[in-house]
């Protein structure tokens, strides 16, 4: 008697649902870009070391502060929206993805956590008469430190990771054009590069170097953000998507 082994499948993804997906990943990932502002936002606490004995407006740091949540939102909301689809190209690359993004997000909140804080105190130093100058702007900068910190292995390490993940899946998959995750693919060596020069004290987060580094991470993300909310994924490539999680693939190496 022959027996039938029936293996069950994952039901191909409706194209309709597709493009919400597309369209909530990509409106998503611009939203990620709403703390930009946050460069000039900080000058009152960066450039003022007695920012925490009351000088200086503390309104463009809250505004910065909440703003990072946000992004920190959105970032993990790329990487649950995007991961039914990124999971079917590379089950690893896609948890690896989610990984990074929710590790991004918690550093994000340590260093905004860092400078509210600082704003707290600054706060209860206007009512109190007895606090020491020069402890508490010494506390001040080490919880600018603290912030500066959490940047660097939050927004500028972990931008890598989440590049070379949903970068492969992306450039595999050919959801979208192969030039944008290849600019992801191509930065993410780069950034990581600068990210180790800046670790190790080659020079600072904030100079030319830095940010010149960042770059091909920051347009890829950007680029992919504005493709996937005006055009969405490729029908022809969501249409090749395997219909199950194929073992061969478990590896993004």
């Amino acid at each position: 008697m022959i027996t039938t082994v029936y293996h069950p499948q994952e039901a191909r993804p409706a194209p309709d649902s597709m493009r919400r997906t597309s369209l909530v990943a990509g409106i998503l990932y611009l939203i990620t870009f709403v703390s930009i502002p946050t460069l000039f936002l900080y000058n009152p606490v960066r450039e003022n070391a007695d920012f925490i004995l009351g000088a200086g407006s503390d309104t463009g740091v809250l505004v910065g502060a909440f703003s990072e949540v946000v992004v920190a939102l959105a970032g993990i909301g790329t990487a649950v929206v995007l991961f039914r689809v990124a999971r079917r190209q590379s089950e690893t690359a896609a948890l690896g993805f989610v990984a990074a993004r929710v590790v991004e997000a918690g550093l994000i909140l340590v260093g905004v956590t860092s400078l509210l804080s600082v704003v707290t105190l600054r706060n209860d130093v206007a009512g109190s008469s007895g606090a020491d100058p020069a402890s508490l702007v010494t506390i001040g900068q080490t919880h600018l430190a603290t912030y500066d910190w959490a940047f660097l292995l939050g927004q500028s390490l972990m931008p890598v990771f989440n590049a070379m993940c949903l970068g492969y899946v992306m450039y595999r998959s050919g959801l979208v054009p192969r030039i944008l995750p290849l600019m992801g693919l191509i930065g993410a060596p780069l950034l990581l590069a600068s990210d180790l020069a800046i670790f190790f004290g080659v020079y600072d987060r904030v100079s030319p170097v830095a940010a010149v580094a960042f770059i091909p991470v920051a347009v890829w993300e950007l680029s992919l953000g504005v493709y996937l909310t005006a055009k969405g994924f490729k029908p022809a490539a969501v249409a090749a998507l395997p219909a199950t999680r194929r073992d061969s693939e478990l590896s993004p190496a």
